[in-house]
């Protein structure tokens, strides 16, 4: 058995394609010790970190239909005005309960409610590998990232009491698409919560610490295998769209750090929107059949002696910040 750590990008629907990489990963021997994620890459390392499979994983997202977890209610049933006033007042168009509630559900199967479910015993001391799963959100009100479960302190919140599926909500929760999530705040007020996204997509920098790693930290990431198709906006909610999808992928999609490149495994789109609900089955299974060659393509050059050597053990030349790599149009699976 060979062990590493899992950081999953978000992506919407697209997380699909990380399930992909996953299930080559796991054929190859893998198994996780540390997961973390971002939106749809959160949902996936909870699932990872309760227990469950790639393969499980896989049949579960090609059989699910996407669209219940965009169903509006109350006044955003009205034709026509009904959108509109959700996002007035409730500030998304939908309501992202039915997803927190099929996740726990899930994680319930598997005996995981809270944090303290997924706490490491070799590492419960330690406040920053006590929990095997990390999830990442964005603070709206103070303009802040957010990692969970040990930032709930800054909400008065016990992390070992942090519902799992809460928390991954929080990530999940795509600007306007989604009503966020409001938590307290101890001196008064309240923070509005919503998608990590905004602020860090792509975390692969959250296991690193001094030294030599034990085992390594594997990303995986989708990206665009060219620049992508253009967007269609011929009204408020297309446009609507344009902005989160920009929002949430552009930031960062086109380039890494060198050290994190090499460690990535990036996984082609497809051409799948991060907001297509209506996503066929068969369109979903070509993004799993896309991450998995894209693993397989990585692990065939990934060597982590080497990676260390050049990494972890020299530090840069003096002068010289780390180089960038592109994970635009040159990336090929």
């Amino acid at each position: 058995m060979l062990r590493a750590d899992a950081v999953f990008e978000g992506g919407g629907v697209k997380g699909i394609g990380l399930v992909g990489a996953l299930l080559e990963a796991e054929a190859r021997g893998y198994r996780w010790v540390n997961v973390a994620g971002t939106s749809a890459g959160a949902l996936v390392a909870a699932l990872v970190a309760a227990g469950y499979r790639a393969e499980e994983l896989a049949r579960m997202l090609l059989d699910l239909d996407y669209r219940r977890f965009a169903q509006p209610r109350g006044w955003g049933r009205l034709p026509l005005v009904g959108l509109p006033l959700n996002l007035i007042f409730r500030l998304g168009l939908y309501p992202a309960d039915p997803l927190e509630e099929w996740l726990a559900g899930l994680l319930a199967e598997r005996g995981v409610h809270t944090f303290a479910d997924l706490v490491l015993p070799e590492f419960a001391e330690d406040p920053r590998f006590r929990y095997r799963l990390r999830v990442v959100a964005s603070d709206l009100s103070r303009r802040r990232l957010v990692v969970l479960p040990q930032d709930a302190r800054r909400y008065g919140l016990d992390p070992d009491h942090l519902p799992v599926a809460r928390a991954v909500r929080m990530s999940l929760s795509i600007p306007f698409y989604y009503e966020p999530v409001f938590l307290p705040l101890p001196g008064g007020g309240r923070s509005v919560i919503v998608d990590g996204g905004l602020l860090s997509n792509f975390p692969v920098w959250l296991f690193d610490s001094d030294g030599i790693p034990p085992w390594p930290t594997f990303g995986i990431k989708i990206v665009e295998p060219g620049e992508g198709r253009p967007l269609k906006i011929r009204g408020p909610l297309s446009l609507l769209h344009a902005v989160v999808s920009t929002m949430l992928e552009a930031h960062d999609a086109r380039y890494i750090e060198e050290a994190d490149f090499v460690r990535t495994i990036a996984v082609p789109s497809t051409g799948v929107g991060t907001v297509e609900f209506d996503l066929s089955r068969e369109r979903a299974r070509a993004l799993l059949e896309a991450g998995r060659r894209a693993a397989r393509q990585f692990f065939e050059t990934w060597d982590f002696d080497r990676y260390v050597a050049a990494f972890r053990v020299k530090p840069p030349p003096r002068g010289r910040g780390r180089r960038l790599r592109t994970l635009g149009p040159a990336v090929s699976a």
